[in-house]
């Protein structure tokens, strides 16, 4: 063997690496789209309270929609960079080593006492965020009397959309497992 051949061992050390820095990306991405959607809702709430608008409540079901599909869309994927590492990564860099298990940290902080409570919670910060929040905005442009006939169907369509992040919400959430 060459001396720069690369072994199977560093190939799967660099892919370890790669999918972990990808994690790591996705993390931060997926935490900062809360602070986004909130100072997005902020901002359109403050300027239909300022121009006495309600229909300007519209725009927050479609971007709490958008970005809360960014948010889950990226949660599982960093949820599955996990499970690729635990189920299939690990174990064959764990074989080739001759070692019981590798990456230990993968499978540990998975087993707190605490998890399921958490998972719990943050879905139900999801849920106020991305579902919540949006349903809220239309009940107010609802109940303003400040309704159109075409504005009233797209105000339907937004609740509707809202309704099926929700249950996308819980689903990915898997709270209780």
């Amino acid at each position: 063997m060459a001396e720069r051949d690369v072994t199977l061992g560093q190939l799967l050390l660099a892919e370890y690496q790669t999918v972990k820095d990808e994690q790591k990306t996705r993390i931060g991405f997926r935490d900062n789209l809360l602070y986004v959607t909130l100072t997005v809702v902020a901002a359109v709430i403050a300027a239909a309270a300022q121009a006495e608008q309600s229909a300007m409540l519209l725009a927050i079901p479609p971007v709490c929609a958008v970005l809360g599909w960014t948010y889950l869309v990226n949660d599982e994927k960093i949820s599955a960079i996990g499970r690729y590492i635990r189920q299939d990564l690990g174990p064959r860099l764990a074989q080739l080593a001759d070692a019981e298990r590798a990456f230990a940290w993968e499978i540990a902080h998975r087993t707190d006492s605490r998890r399921r409570s958490r998972k719990a919670v943050q879905c139900a910060v999801d849920l106020l965020a991305f579902c919540v929040v949006p349903l809220a905005g239309l009940a107010v442009y609802w109940g303003a009397g400040q309704t159109s006939p075409g504005l009233l169907a797209v105000s339907v369509v937004e609740a509707l959309a809202v309704v099926g992040l929700a249950a996308q919400v819980v689903v990915y959430a898997r709270p209780f497992r």
